[in-house]
């Protein structure tokens, strides 16, 4: 089979589909790799690295032309038009994107969405979005300390002693939970909230204290369960007494990072710009929704994150708070 590797052309990424490691794999198969010159550069792997285990070092459209097309995002416009119908793509597909998955039909692909993977022992393999998301917890805190002016840990010096960082985490997943312990290993005070309460004890765990919002209807408690690990919308009445108290706790943090992710719709708003408002001057918003929230006001087909004033691939201040 004729594998085709193509560089990712997306604004600040960095990935590669495959690695030297991986191609020799397909290669020692049988497998002939074409690999487009420079695909793995941004990620540190060398043109030569990929030649010395046997793939062949290609312009894009040889890449694309391939029977099997592995790439990290899906295809821009540009990109589909060099597949030939029949292929087979794998990558992050975004299967929820209706508009992206009828071009993906329309150009006769057969597409293989990474995200759609369940979280099952048999899957495990293939769970991109917990590996990826693990790495994005982690470059969040390392983030948001470099932006914070301040310091992460208590500091004691001759001058008098520095307060820890006040850390809020909103959602307490996969991101959420290593955002929590690399921010604890820093040196920082951490609270956490998420709607699911079996989370509580992994919070705690952590070092984190967690942000309880009790539920007071059956279906709120139904709701908050989740669904193969994920979570699920919350009802209104819920969303209202946890906005009020993420306002208050804002208030008093120096970082916030939010993580808050619902497959299949808008990343759900989290930090209203009131509150944005009511932070101190100087701290730092890590939205890691970024992208995959509702379309930002007066920005058509911009679409923010857990935050309305979040811009995706941009560091903004607004109210003196960087995000």
């Amino acid at each position: 089979m004729h594998i085709g590797v193509p560089a990712e052309t997306r604004l600040h990424e960095a990935r590669v589909a495959a690695t030297p490691e991986t191609v020799k794999k397909y290669v020692q198969a049988g497998h002939r790799v074409t690999i487009e010159g420079g695909a793995g550069a941004a990620a540190s792997f060398t043109d030569d690295a990929y030649a010395a285990v046997g793939a062949e070092l290609v312009e894009a459209d040889a890449a694309f032309s391939a029977d099997l097309i592995l790439k990290v995002q899906s295809p821009s416009e540009t990109e589909l038009a060099l597949i030939k119908r029949g292929a087979v793509l794998v990558g992050m597909l975004e299967p929820f994107n209706a508009e992206n998955a009828a071009r993906l039909a329309e150009a006769g692909v057969t597409a293989f969405a990474l995200e759609a993977a369940p979280r099952t022992t048999r899957a495990q393999s293939l769970d991109v979005l917990s590996s990826q998301a693990n790495i994005a917890g982690y470059k969040a805190v390392l983030l948001a300390a470099d932006l914070y002016p301040r310091f992460m840990p208590m500091l004691m010096t001759a001058a008098g002693t520095v307060k820890a960082a006040r850390v809020l985490i909103l959602g307490a997943g996969v991101a959420g939970l290593q955002a929590i312990a690399t921010a604890k290993r820093l040196g920082a005070v951490i609270e956490a909230s998420d709607v699911r309460p079996a989370v509580k004890e992994q919070i705690e765990s952590l070092g984190g204290k967690f942000l309880d919002v009790p539920y007071e209807t059956q279906e709120e408690r139904d709701a908050a369960e989740g669904v193969g690990g994920y979570a699920r919308p919350m009802p209104p009445s819920w969303l209202t007494r946890q906005a009020a108290a993420v306002h208050e706790r804002a208030k008093a943090a120096d970082i916030v990072i939010t993580t808050a992710l619902i497959p299949g719709r808008d990343a759900p708003m989290l930090l209203s710009s009131e509150t944005v408002q009511a932070m101190r001057p100087g701290s730092v918003i890590v939205d890691l929704a970024a992208g995959r929230g509702a379309e930002l006001a007066g920005m058509p087909g911009v679409r923010g994150g857990n935050c309305p004033l979040t811009e995706p691939d941009k560091v903004v201040t607004k109210h003196g708070v960087t995000i």
